[in-house]
C-alpha cells in the first residue's frame, strides 16, 4: 500500500485533531495502516523541552516531518493536525516527502481566530485574554496561513463530517482510499 502525509494546519481549536481523528477512523475501518500525529502529543514526547520560539517550532515542525516521512514511506498515512505557523517549515517538510518520492498535502483548516477563540478547546485564548501567556499563534504571535494549499477547509461552516468528508475526496484523487 501507498502511505502519504497529510498535514493539517491551522489556528488553535480550528478543528484539525477533530477532522484527523475522524478521517483516521475511515481510514482504518477501510483497512489503510494509519497514524495521527498530534502537535500536542509529540511536544510531550519527541519535541519536551522546546518553547515556542520561531527557531523552536520550526525544530518541532521538522521533527514531526521526519517522523511523518519515514511512516508514510513505509506505507502509512499520516495525518498530521499541527498548527505549523511558518510557510517555510512547511514548505521544508513537503520538500523533504517530493526528495523521497513519498506523497504529501497540506490542508488548510481555515477557520476565523474569532470561531476558534470561542471555540476555544484548551482555553488557551481565555489564557491570552487574561495575560496568563503570550505567543499565541494568530492573536500575538503570527501564523502565515497557505497561499495555495492542496486543499482548503472552512470548518466552521461545515460539519466534522462534510470536512472529513472533503479529505477523503483529496486521499481518493490521490489513489490513497
Amino acid at each position: 500500500m501507498t502511505g502519504a502525509t497529510i498535514w493539517l494546519t491551522g489556528l488553535p481549536s480550528a478543528g484539525k485533531t477533530t477532522i484527523a481523528h475522524e478521517v483516521a477512523g475511515r481510514l482504518r475501518a477501510g483497512g489503510r495502516r494509519t497514524e495521527v500525529l498530534d502537535g500536542d502529543e509529540i511536544r510531550e514526547f519527541l519535541s519536551a523541552g522546546l518553547g515556542f520560539s520561531r527557531e523552536d517550532r520550526d525544530t518541532n515542525v521538522q521533527r514531526i516531518g521526519f517522523v511523518a516521512e519515514l511512516l508514510a514511506s513505509h506505507g502509512v498515512t499520516v495525518l498530521v493536525p499541527v498548527i505549523a505557523p511558518y510557510a517555510d517549515s512547511r514548505e521544508s517538510v513537503r520538500k523533504r516527502h517530493q526528495a523521497a518520492g513519498t506523497g504529501f498535502a497540506e490542508v488548510h483548516v481555515a477557520t476565523p481566530v474569532e470561531v476558534c477563540s470561542e471555540r476555544d478547546v484548551k482555553g488557551l485564548y481565555a489564557k491570552q485574554a487574561a495575560g496568563e501567556i503570550s505567543g499565541l499563534t494568530g492573536v500575538d504571535d503570527p501564523y502565515e496561513a497557505p497561499v495555495s494549499p492542496d486543499l482548503r477547509i472552512e470548518s466552521h461552516r461545515q460539519t466534522v463530517a462534510e470536512s472529513a468528508d472533503a479529505v477523503w475526496g483529496l486521499l481518493a484523487e490521490r489513489g490513497l482510499v
